[in-house]
């Protein structure tokens, strides 16, 4: 089965360039705990406290958890006052849940 790609991105010839992007992105999301941010985070923005609560650290540690996904370009964040907010800024990353979900589904024999 092919996969199908909803890309509005013009065809054209990938760089190494390009792969290394990707591959920053997928070590972003190597963690089981920002896997769990970024599934939180497809409902809509939160607060550094709300994910502290959901992911169950400490708050410096879920700090620097959003960094890393920060810095991989997967989310957005807002200060409003004493509080940061943050955002998925492509929510399409999400869309590997569902591809992990049939990978499970394939391989549970």
């Amino acid at each position: 089965m092919k996969a199908v790609c909803k890309s509005t991105e013009p065809k054209r010839r990938k760089t190494p360039a390009d792969f290394r992007k990707r591959a920053d992105v997928f070590k972003a999301l190597s963690n089981p705990n920002r896997l769990l941010i970024v599934d939180a985070l497809r409902a809509g923005e939160r607060c550094v406290a709300e994910l502290t609560e959901l992911v169950g650290l400490d708050m410096s540690t879920v700090s620097n958890h959003l960094a890393v996904l920060r810095n991989a370009g997967l989310l957005a964040d807002e200060r409003r006052g004493t509080q940061v907010f943050y955002s998925l800024k492509t929510p399409c990353v999400t869309n590997i849940f569902c591809c992990l979900d049939e990978f499970d589904a394939g391989n549970e024999r």
